[in-house]
């Protein structure tokens, strides 16, 4: 499931590239592009950081993994947005932007299908 959201905010994320290149040209295609990244490079960190085996086995080495993953998910987006700030000339902003939203709108959209496929197993079921 974490991989194929993954996979979809990058799918999106080009997608979105593509379409901001086409219609708006380079820079916003590549503005675009970054933003995507910007999202979906610090979720696959967390994503690994709460795949990797721990030492400790159970629940709260687990909590501590998930409170650390999401700490540094943060901090690699505050220094990603940062740094294609200062170094990326020119730099669309809308587009950057829009290609975070989009990356992030994944995440639910991969939520809702999970929730929804759940349901339909449940149904089948008898549940």
């Amino acid at each position: 499931m974490v991989a194929r959201v993954l996979l979809a905010q990058f799918v999106a994320s080009a997608l979105l590239a593509g379409v901001f290149w086409g219609t708006d040209g380079r820079i916003s295609g590549y503005s675009a592009l970054l933003g995507g990244l910007i999202c979906v490079i610090p979720n696959a960190f967390l994503a690994l950081r709460l795949a990797v085996p721990r030492r400790e086995p159970g629940a709260q080495a687990l909590v501590r993994a998930a409170y650390i993953g999401e700490l540094g998910k943060l901090v690699l987006t505050v220094l990603m947005f940062g740094a294609v700030f200062i170094t990326v000339r020119p730099l669309a902003a809308g587009p950057l932007f829009a290609g975070f939203i989009v990356a992030q709108l994944m995440t639910f959209t991969g939520f809702l299908v999970r929730d929804v496929n759940e349901r339909d197993e449940n149904t089948k079921h008898g549940d």
